[in-house]
């Protein structure tokens, strides 16, 4: 073997990488090649209209003045998020939270479709 066609002994010219995850460059030229192991949990029908709700509900928040309520009800909104992304679905603790940051916040919150649109999907998925 050539001296630099050495993988293993980098002195010699040659890298060699082991049990390496995510993305790897190296040198010029290179190519980054990215592989998804496993799929999104699947979701229910319902679960991503509450998703597009509560991002629509966030965009909105930014539109006026916060206050402790509409604070508290964006850190809920956010939680709602994360859990929907990382799970397929909010729990019933998360929606009841969810219910009443946005009952707590409705005095500001109740000019904006996007609230009812949130309401009304925590509704359905908390059955009433």
């Amino acid at each position: 073997m050539a001296e630099n066609q050495n993988p293993v002994n980098p002195a010699a010219g040659g890298i060699h990488v082991s049990n390496a995850g995510g993305n790897v460059t190296i040198g010029d030229h290179n190519t980054v090649s990215y592989t998804v192991r496993g799929s999104e949990p699947a979701r229910d029908p319902r679960q991503e209209e509450l998703l597009r709700a509560v991002r629509e509900l966030r965009a909105d928040l930014t539109r006026i003045v916060a206050s402790e309520q509409t604070t508290a009800l964006d850190a809920e909104l956010s939680d709602a998020e994360d859990e929907i992304q990382g799970t397929g679905a909010a729990g019933p603790g998360r929606l009841t939270r969810l219910r009443q940051a946005l009952a707590d916040a409705g005095a500001v919150t109740g000019i904006f479709a996007s609230a009812a649109a949130v309401g009304q999907a925590v509704g359905v998925l908390l059955g009433g």
